[in-house]
């Protein structure tokens, strides 16, 4: 904990915030006085509104951003782990996505390589699914575990995956939350401070990013999501983090299932080898970056193969169903969770059949997920119950050839029933051209590397992105 020694009474807000809606620079004196504030609850929610509102119009330089990154550092705990681990402490942090359930089978198989992994996780809001909510479709899981419990776990499972506490990034939290109901959450140095301030907090030897760009992510376009890159990497960096990004494509939903009971049988299919290929991807390439970066593999691509060893010999699965145990699950479930368990399922289940002979050209995350909340698998609000069983199984890939009738969704729900302008609006979400089979082309597009790892170990990546 970094304590706070009281506000500098030089500053009034009010002036900070005529500053900003000027287009000035701040200085780290006046970021912090503002943050501290805020902490403090000397700040009036109208005034941090007033502030998000003219940092989202006139930005913040790169000064600016890691000033408040650090601040948001220092207003909570910070987590202190064995020197023996230095080295050896990694994570990931994705910006969100559809059928996004990469971190399941991730954490665990780096548990596998030797790492440990302090995944501090969110939940889902609006389209976009969450980790926790995935996870507590498993019975007994808890996402809550103070510091002295995670240790305990990493120590003898080498990864776990929960909640923020109270303790850590309370700046974060306030801030999130006003930037919440001010139409301010998609300020780039708002965002980079978010995200980078609790993974500083996490005491990290290495980070990777998977910043998504398409219809369904936060970044519509690939330079929107570079900028975005470019600015984590830079900051994590800045704050002793070796961190690299990914740039990723998020049109459509990642492997067959979305939904969080659905998402968790599709991780498990893959921690026993199988599963969907661009989930496998996913997971062995973002690993071998992470192995690389914090020095446990001479390239990506030697870490990529270490991952993909956990998951082929079940190693991962094991360091997953420990991890369940260790976090609450009941061990007769945890020992016993395979993908052909029988985790709660939905009451109804509809199959939608295609309506046009063709190719699968795209199929459109955004509109299947929308219908999905509206069934009860997501939340508009952060309190909003969810229903875990809700989902929607994909029977067709992008890419293959479908004749007229063949299934290629099935939706799983409870009640209300499936409503017909609700079924107009998912066959919409399919896409068939008259084109002959393709193979769709990978999801990661790009690589901002690290600054200190710029001049080796990149090349195939870099050359991606030059192709892409």
């Amino acid at each position: 904990m970094f304590p706070f020694t009281g506000l500098d009474f030089q500053f009034r807000i009010a002036d900070i915030i005529a500053k900003k809606r000027d287009g000035f620079h701040l200085t780290a004196e006046e970021i912090r006085h503002v943050v501290r504030a805020a902490t403090e609850g000397h700040a009036q929610d109208s005034q941090l509104g007033a502030l998000l509102m003219a940092i989202r119009l006139h930005g913040m330089d790169p000064e600016e951003t890691l000033a408040l990154t650090k601040e948001f550092v220092a207003s909570g705990s910070v987590l202190q782990w064995p020197k023996e681990w230095k080295g050896f402490l990694v994570d990931k942090h994705s910006t969100g996505g559809v059928g996004d359930k990469v971190s399941l089978p991730l954490a665990p198989a780096l548990a596998a390589c030797g790492c440990k992994v302090p995944m501090i996780s969110g939940r889902g809001l609006g389209h976009t699914g969450g980790t926790l909510d995935k996870l507590e479709s498993v019975p007994g899981f808890c996402c809550q575990q103070n510091p002295a419990q995670m240790l305990k776990i990493l120590h003898t499972v080498g990864c776990c995956i929960v909640g923020q506490s109270q303790d850590l990034v309370p700046a974060d939290k306030i801030f999130y939350a006003m930037r919440d109901v001010t139409a301010t959450v998609d300020s780039l140095p708002l965002i980079t401070a978010s995200i980078i301030s609790k993974k500083v907090a996490e005491s990290l030897s290495a980070l990777i990013l998977d910043v998504k760009f398409g219809e369904a992510a936060q970044s519509s376009t690939m330079e929107e999501a570079r900028i975005l890159a470019k600015s984590l990497v830079s900051v994590g960096v800045s704050l002793g983090i070796p961190t690299c990004a990914l740039i990723s494509n998020m049109d459509s939903p990642i492997g067959r299932c979305v939904g969080n009971t659905l998402e968790v049988v599709e991780a498990l299919e893959c921690l026993e080898g199988a599963g969907p290929g661009d989930l496998r991807e996913l997971v062995t390439r973002t690993g071998g970056y992470l192995l690389w970066l914090s020095g446990q593999a001479s390239s990506d691509l030697e870490g990529a193969e270490k991952i993909a060893k956990t998951l082929d010999d079940r190693s991962a699965l094991h360091c997953f169903r420990a991890m369940l145990e260790a976090q609450g699950v009941p061990p007769k479930i945890a020992r016993t969770l395979s993908s052909k368990s029988s985790l709660r399922k939905a009451s109804h289940q509809e199959l939608l059949r295609v309506e046009t002979t063709g190719t699968v050209n795209l199929i459109r995350a955004k509109p299947i997920a929308d219908i999905l909340n509206v069934l009860g698998a997501g939340r508009s609000k952060a309190n909003d119950p969810i229903n875990h069983s809700v989902g929607a199984e994909l029977l067709v890939n992008i890419g293959q050839h479908v004749e007229k009738g063949d299934p290629w969704i099935r939706i799983h729900y409870e009640t209300p029933l499936l409503q017909d302008k609700q079924k107009k609006i998912l066959q919409e979400a399919i896409h068939i051209t008259e084109g002959p089979c393709f193979t769709p082309p990978t999801l990661i597009r790009e690589i901002i590397p690290s600054d200190c790892k710029k001049e080796d170990g990149m090349s195939a990546v870099q050359r991606e992105g030059e192709n892409s």
